[in-house]
């Protein structure tokens, strides 16, 4: 692999350079070519699975919760976690990502025993009828992250980035499992308050570089980034991190993105949620063109139809 500056290979210290580069001048815009200065990492291990995330993959929501943003995506009586869990692995979904805490904007907080209740009763009637699922958390808490891998999962999806739990980061170096970092400022609670930016790229950057050493320090060896869309952000904030969504690539870290029926494309439409699918598709395709190499969705089949016709134009 050579510099497009001076034809000589790249290496580690590139990287490194070029980081410190972004940071001491956290204006300056990054423009880097398709596979120029870095080879992304595209494996994930969960729970001695490798998977493969070269060909971007599905991860289909569970939520079960009563009050999370999206009412289709409520499900909360074991018969009806299992049926949402078949269909979206029979659409092809890779991952499932369960939620027993709501964290849209203004959500009520729960107590850890309630997030427990709900959540580990789930993931073990998952684990027991699709064995070969690929779980996901999405939890702030340490202690729920290590109580639901010890019920089965594989992956903790945290929307506070270790923010919310000083445990976080050295629980999921103890678990050894893939570690999916979003960025949000504040609580569910208060975080639409903190919507306050200079440059949002450059802050959800230096955030994710900042995070990934203390990370890497611990030993943690997956790391998927999340740039939190809505979270803290107001629409336009959102559609900057979508437009530059390929320039974290420099990271050179798998990038997740969610932003399956929220406000940023419903707003825009002048519609609801509920009616926020084919923006959702049109959104996840742009995404994809730009480095995405999953999408968090709540409807699996157009999210895999969005993939493999995007497969069908590289």
């Amino acid at each position: 692999m050579l510099c497009v500056v001076c034809c000589r290979p790249v290496v580690v210290k590139d990287i490194i350079n070029f980081i410190a580069l972004k940071r001491d001048q956290p204006t300056t815009k990054i423009s880097v070519a398709k596979d120029t200065f870095f080879h992304k990492k595209v494996t994930l291990n969960a729970g001695g699975k490798l998977i493969d995330i070269s060909t971007p993959k599905v991860m289909g929501i569970i939520n079960l919760t009563p009050d999370s943003f999206y009412a289709g995506s409520r499900k909360q009586d074991t018969d009806a976690i299992l049926l949402q869990a078949q269909k979206m692995l029979n659409e092809g979904a890779t991952f499932l990502d369960i939620g027993a805490y709501s964290s849209r904007p203004g959500a009520a907080d729960i107590s850890v025993q309630e997030e427990m209740d709900r959540l580990i009763p789930a993931v073990e009637a998952i684990v027991k009828d699709f064995p070969d699922a690929i779980l996901s958390i999405d939890t702030f808490r340490a202690s729920v992250a290590a109580a639901a891998i010890k019920a089965g999962a594989h992956i903790i999806n945290d929307i506070s980035g270790g923010e919310l739990d000083k445990d976080m980061f050295t629980t999921v170096a103890g678990l050894h499992v893939p570690y999916i970092l979003m960025h949000m400022k504040g609580t569910p609670q208060n975080m639409n308050q903190m919507a306050d930016y200079e440059n949002v790229f450059d802050e959800v950057f230096d955030y994710f570089t900042n995070k990934y050493h203390q990370l890497k320090k611990l030993g943690v060896k997956d790391v998927i980034l999340d740039p939190g869309f809505g979270f803290a952000k107001k629409t336009e904030h959102s559609y900057v991190l979508i437009h530059r969504l390929q320039d974290f690539e420099v990271l050179q870290l798998p990038l997740l993105v969610g932003i399956s029926r929220k406000n940023m494309i419903y707003k825009t439409l002048g519609i609801t949620a509920d009616e926020a699918l084919n923006g959702t598709t049109a959104l996840n395709a742009i995404a994809l063109t730009k480095g995405a190499n999953i999408l968090r969705v709540h409807d699996v089949k157009e999210a895999v139809e969005a993939v493999k016709i995007w497969e069908m134009c590289r």
